[in-house]
């Protein structure tokens, strides 16, 4: 990679994720912006911008297949965006981060965290097909965008050598990045006191099958494994394919309802609170502080934010904002010194985790990740508290950027 370039009228200028965001969340009309992004392109067949944006469009919509196609013709053209702040200052960041071709789940989505702030970004598309870049933006520090996954861990492992010479200050470092597979992570953080988190192993359909038939103890694949167990496919989210499992009896009808080849498989843990309402905490973590960002109640185990009722429940919707104002005296010191320590072994700037608490008292820890969706976009209203909550959390993703930028 080369070194840094002096600003210029490139990159391409994006609309961006945060804007087409709003208006999907908010019945905007993105028939016209869509329509207006095409009639670009058949002017320019090489506006890598506006082929991007319709990607992101796309993928907002569910086509991934379409999001992907206009994002690789896109990437073909140009590997490099750019997002401007939405504020002048003087004191303003100019912050590049390293991204690769995927959905929303492959790269963080930086710039729903700095909306309305004065830190524009450029984003660098690197990984397989894609040539080194000829040029590279001036920044004033950069990040690794990049999630965890198998598909990403070649491009991650490629990018380190890179970064040890890198000309500006560089937060999330891939290696530190890849500590966060579902595999690893709880032998990371196993051992931490007052943290729970259930061994997690990937099983083959095989192996699997064997439990159903009692060939293979449970304990022989998950250490210290009961039922019942949870399994989900490798490289799934939002609950797909994630079904709890009581007895071997159940797998393999599960099976039967999946066509992939690997698992994962971890055993549940009940985390209902004494009211009989499960609670899923999103926390971002900045410099090591945790920041709660949603509260997912609902009285059934797989829980996230847009299955838990909380649009249609104002006594939900009270006691999330509760949560969030009295989080630092409550939940954070509940469990400070056990954040402190996941936060010391992880040893990324940022990142984000779901978790709960165990009816022992422990900080149940559900999975961990860099991308996982952290934003102001919720209506206003019913979800008014949560802008003064966004804020703070944005402010301090501000601050981390700027407290590591170098003195020029």
């Amino acid at each position: 990679m080369s070194a840094v370039s002096p600003p210029c009228s490139w990159p391409p200028v994006l609309l961006g994720l945060t804007r087409l965001m709003r208006l999907a969340y908010h019945g905007g009309d993105l028939t016209q912006t869509m329509r207006d992004l095409v009639e670009r392109i058949q002017r320019d067949p090489k506006d890598a911008a506006a082929l991007l944006d319709l990607s992101t469009i796309h993928l907002l919509c569910g086509r991934r297949d379409l999001g992907l196609a206009c994002q690789a013709q896109a990437l073909a053209v140009e590997q490099v965006y750019h997002q401007p702040a939405a504020i002048h200052s003087p004191d303003g960041l100019r912050v590049l981060m390293f991204a690769t071709a995927g959905d929303f789940m492959d790269n963080m989505p930086i710039d729903l965290l700095l909306e309305d702030s004065d830190v524009a970004v450029d984003v660098l598309f690197i990984g397989p097909g894609l040539p080194p870049p000829s040029r590279i933006p001036d920044h004033d520090v950069a990040i690794v965008g990049i999630a965890e996954s198998d598909a990403n861990r070649t491009t991650l492992d490629a990018l380190t050598p890179f970064l040890t010479t890198w000309p500006r200050p560089v937060l999330n470092l891939p290696e530190r990045i890849l500590r966060l597979g579902r595999e690893t992570l709880w032998q990371l953080l196993g051992d931490l006191p007052g943290v729970c988190i259930p061994p997690t192993v990937r099983v083959t359909r095989d192996a699997l099958a064997t439990l159903a038939t009692e060939q293979r103890s449970l304990d022989a694949l998950a250490p210290g494994g009961t039922f019942p167990i949870i399994v989900r496919p490798v490289g799934s989210h939002a609950g797909t394919g994630l079904e709890k499992l009581d007895a071997p009896d159940a797998i393999a009808p599960y099976l039967a309802s999946q066509d992939v080849d690997v698992f994962y498989l971890s055993n549940f843990i009940d985390y209902r609170n004494p009211d009989g309402q499960f609670r899923k905490y999103r926390l971002a973590f900045i410099d090591g502080r945790p920041y709660a960002c949603h509260v997912a109640i609902a009285d059934h185990w797989m829980l996230h934010y847009l299955n838990a009722g909380m649009t249609e429940s104002a006594e939900k919707r009270a006691n999330e904002a509760e949560i969030f104002a009295r989080f630092d005296d409550t939940f954070a010191l509940r469990h400070e010194e056990a954040m402190k320590a996941m936060s010391d072994r992880i040893g990324l700037g940022y990142y984000v985790v779901d978790c709960g608490e165990t009816p022992d008292g422990r900080l149940l820890i559900f999975e961990a990740g860099t991308v996982m969706l952290v934003h102001a976009i919720d209506a206003v209203p019913p979800f008014a508290y949560k802008l003064p909550q966004m804020r703070k959390v944005f402010g301090a993703f501000r601050h981390m950027l700027d407290a590591a930028r170098a003195p020029r």
